[in-house]
């Protein structure tokens, strides 16, 4: 149903009203601060010896800022075009399917282009960046655990030395719950690295492979608490080399 003259200029009425508010809001604000520098604001004569993070919260603000006023100009485009329409005889049709925009719709949005069938944007997306699927699982491509072909050096493995210097985590947040200590809350901690077997870790010989010597690390001792080894042997054969006085209790 077209719109009648009262309709009409009761929706002119609107229009206008809105336009003049939309006007002195971004003048009285000056669209929203936007006519000030950031240095003026912040009274600092360069930004370049300063951390981004050092003014956090001017950035949020001004990124709020930006974002209100092209919201707030765009708004005013589309009172100008609705303005423009009521001109040429076209107001109140549809873009999209050239069918009557329903007056009730118009009188709550004066400025809208579209029929609520068609109005753009109605459902909220439900897609999410491509390079998601890039990350999952953590790791990514990188993560290599899973596949009995692959022993190489991965992403997991680059994410165990880092974490190796030192996380938040307590004894209560890592995988090991009866750990006591700090230094060993990381991924797999008790993965071996390096070796297979114990015995590799703190037996050794020259690159001839002769003159055995046994080094008492952390898997020493834990060989010996276990009651693997027999401490008799060692000494009458070996040189022992003290390489971590640690004991393992």
């Amino acid at each position: 149903m077209r719109l009648t003259e009262k309709q009409q200029k009761r929706l002119l009425k609107q229009l206008k009203e809105r336009k003049n508010e939309i006007e002195q809001t971004l003048e009285q604000n000056e669209h929203y601060g936007l006519n000030e520098s950031m240095r003026d604001s912040i009274r600092e004569l360069s930004f370049y010896d300063n951390h981004p993070a050092d003014h956090g919260s001017e950035w949020f603000e001004r990124g709020k800022d930006i974002a209100l006023n092209e919201n707030t100009e765009h708004n005013l485009e589309e009172v100008n075009t609705a303005l423009e329409q009521m001109e040429s005889g076209t107001y109140g049709i549809c873009l999209s399917c050239g069918q009557p925009i329903p007056y009730a719709r118009l009188e709550a949005l004066p400025w809208t282009a579209y029929c609520i069938k068609h109005a753009p944007n109605q459902d909220i997306s439900l897609g999410r960046p491509v390079e998601e699927e890039f990350l999952t699982p953590p790791f990514g491509r990188t993560s290599l655990d899973e596949r009995d072909d692959q022993t190489q050096f991965d992403g997991e493995d680059a994410w165990q030395i880092v974490e190796s210097w030192g996380n938040s985590d307590s004894p209560a947040m890592a995988e090991d719950r009866e750990s006591l200590d700090y230094n060993n809350l990381y991924i797999e901690s008790d993965e071996n690295v390096g070796y297979v077997e114990a015995l590799e870790s703190f037996l050794g010989t020259d690159m001839y492979g002769n003159s055995t010597m046994i080094f008492r690390n952390n898997e020493y001792y834990k060989y010996m608490a276990g009651e693997e080894g027999d401490h008799t042997l060692e000494v009458e054969r070996y040189p022992i080399h003290d390489e971590d006085e640690r004991r393992f209790d």
